[in-house]
């Protein structure tokens, strides 16, 4: 989503006019889900997906109806399995698409986007509040937890309800589209080995902050990691002189050895923090618990500890594993978002 924002500002910078497509709601079985995005150019290319297939096609052909008319409006595609499947498509669901058309002169909206491409590296949450109408330009507005509306204006008391829900239609006298954009929470990889060094390019790729927490310089680089969000050097025996964990934050777990794995682990499992990975073997959990037990951390607690680490997908390469590793925290996130039930 980052990279979306950040191509859609360069084109209008650029004095070039765009097309924002929006999946803003689906129901059944559908390639994307609310949310999804697609840019679409002049010239008829596209950056970003809205699912593939025909429902991508059709929609980069219908944002020429937007660029020609100027405006916005909205378009459900049928995508069942019987007579009435519109597309050729048959996932079983249906989807509505809406198409907002962004020129450079306007100058509230080019400000918004380009405050956005910045919002990317804070650690806060934000929300995307989009007015959907079939007549007038694009029209949005941005909602900062802490400091409330940034961009645009909505009744704010009918907004917050909807902040929970990963992308909710809100009626009022008029029609918005309020989506999560942002979230807060970063992610720690205490570790800077091979595994590590596969595992935080995906964990970026997929929206995470990550951070590389490391008591060896030269494995905290960042030419081994330039992606991370930060690099931290400290020592593994007061990580908390260094970072501070919020309940928002994950954990991964995975040092040059046990001992200092476990001095890692024994300090975060006094934080709240969201997720708690370690690598290792079942021998190595049973040992490590114990252990936790013995200086009073109660079982209750270790219950949330995701180790051994990733899905069972039976990865053996550093690259396998950071893979299941990555599966693992989608899922975990998806499902503090309520996505999955």
């Amino acid at each position: 989503m980052e990279n979306l924002f950040k191509r859609l500002l360069d084109k209008l910078e650029h004095h070039e006019p765009v097309v924002l497509c929006s999946i803003i709601a689906s129901s059944g079985s559908t390639p994307r889900g609310k949310g999804a995005k697609m840019l679409v150019y002049q010239d008829g290319t596209t950056y970003g997906t809205i699912g593939g297939g025909a429902v991508e096609y059709e929609s980069t052909l219908l944002a020429k109806e937007s660029f020609k008319e100027r405006r916005a409006f909205q378009h459900s595609y049928n995508l069942t399995s019987n007579e009435t499947a519109d597309i050729g498509m048959v996932c079983g669901g249906a989807v509505v698409v809406y198409f907002q058309y962004i020129k450079p002169e306007d100058e509230k909206v080019v400000a918004m986007i380009r405050y956005i491409t910045m919002l990317f590296k804070e650690n806060l949450d934000s929300w995307l509040i989009t007015k959907v109408n079939n007549e007038q330009q694009a029209e949005m507005g941005l909602y900062e937890r802490h400091k409330g509306l940034v961009f645009g204006d909505v009744n704010k008391q009918l907004l917050k309800p909807l902040l929970k829900s990963k992308g909710m239609l809100y009626k009022d006298v008029d029609t918005y589209y309020v989506e999560p954009l942002t979230e807060s929470g970063m992610v720690y990889v205490f570790g800077g080995g091979h595994v590590s060094q596969e595992l935080v390019p995906l964990l970026t790729n997929v929206g995470f902050k990550v951070n590389v927490y490391e008591d060896r310089e030269q494995f905290a680089s960042e030419a081994l990691f330039p992606s991370a969000y930060s690099r931290i050097v400290g020592d593994y025996l007061s990580i908390d002189k260094q970072i501070k964990l919020t309940s928002s934050d994950y954990v991964v777990i995975m040092t040059r050895g046990h001992q200092s794995d476990y001095d890692v682990l024994a300090q975060v499992m006094h934080h709240e923090c969201s997720y708690v990975g370690v690598i290792g073997s079942q021998s190595k959990k049973a040992h490590t618990f114990e252990k936790l037990m013995a200086i009073g951390i109660p079982e209750s607690k270790l219950e949330r500890i995701h180790t051994p680490i990733g899905l069972p997908i039976k990865g053996e390469t550093p690259a396998e594993i950071a893979v299941s590793i990555t599966g693992e925290m989608i899922l975990h996130r998806s499902t503090q978002q309520g996505i999955v039930k």
